[in-house]
């Protein structure tokens, strides 16, 4: 594949931190993408996503979908020759099954007391 075909893209992360730039096939899926970023994350950062699933990129104002090509994410004024475009990049975590709740049944029920006023 001729080198000018190639698309730039680097990931600016939450704390204002580039990760790339790196060199794709316009053809590169955002699948793809967040799997070479979960790759090539620093190793001294508090948030760290466990796996692509758990970061969203975002392009232009928009977050891009993982069956999305490279080349029907890019804006149209990213064309221009020799710019690295630059995508951002949210870390949330899938979330987590919520532990269930124990059941008090009534006679565990701690008892509460009500006051009420009246004023006449």
């Amino acid at each position: 594949m001729p080198q000018e075909d190639l698309v730039e893209l680097k990931f600016r992360l939450y704390d204002g931190s580039d990760v790339g730039p790196f060199q794709y096939s316009p053809t590169a899926t955002v699948s793809m993408l967040k799997e070479r970023i979960v790759s090539e994350w620093p190793k001294d950062k508090k948030i760290v996503p466990k796996s692509a699933s758990d970061i969203k990129l975002i392009n232009a104002g928009k977050i891009l979908e993982n069956g999305k090509t490279v080349a029907q994410c890019k804006a149209p004024f990213d064309d221009l020759p020799k710019s690295v475009i630059t995508m951002h990049v949210v870390v949330q975590p899938s979330p987590t099954k919520a532990r269930p709740e124990k059941k008090i049944e009534k006679e565990e029920a701690p008892q509460r007391s009500f006051c009420s006023c009246t004023i006449m």
